[in-house]
């Protein structure tokens, strides 16, 4: 069966949530946004390519930041409104400089940051 992107179910604004993980460990490196272009282009050039709500722009992930993600493979969701894209990470994920914009935890009702930038 053939993949249709038509078949996505995009948000009012045409934008779909996409997790990025780590194909080969399995972290959860960080979410963006996709709109249908975003999803074209990623499946085209295998640079995962996000969509900017601040920019209003496609975003190569480490076009600027040189911390390139290589799409391995994308997946849908049963309700087909959420993709995961597995990738290879090159560099940290987050702006911040940490591997996943996932570094803070909430335990027994304190924050508590899991990890420091690279």
């Amino acid at each position: 069966m053939s993949f249709d992107p038509a078949s996505l179910k995009f948000d009012d604004k045409g934008l779909i949530p996409c997790v990025a993980q780590d194909h080969a460990s399995g972290e959860v490196l960080m979410m963006a946004w996709m709109n249908a272009g975003a999803v074209a282009r990623t499946l085209e050039s295998g640079k995962v390519t996000y969509w900017s709500r601040s920019r209003q722009a496609f975003w190569v992930k480490g076009e600027t930041s040189g911390h390139h993600q290589r799409l391995v493979e994308l997946r849908v969701d049963c309700d087909r409104d959420c993709l995961l894209v597995l990738i290879e990470q090159e560099g940290p994920a987050c702006h911040t400089g940490r591997q996943s914009c996932f570094y803070t935890a909430v335990r027994g009702g304190e924050e508590v940051i899991l990890t420091q930038p690279l």
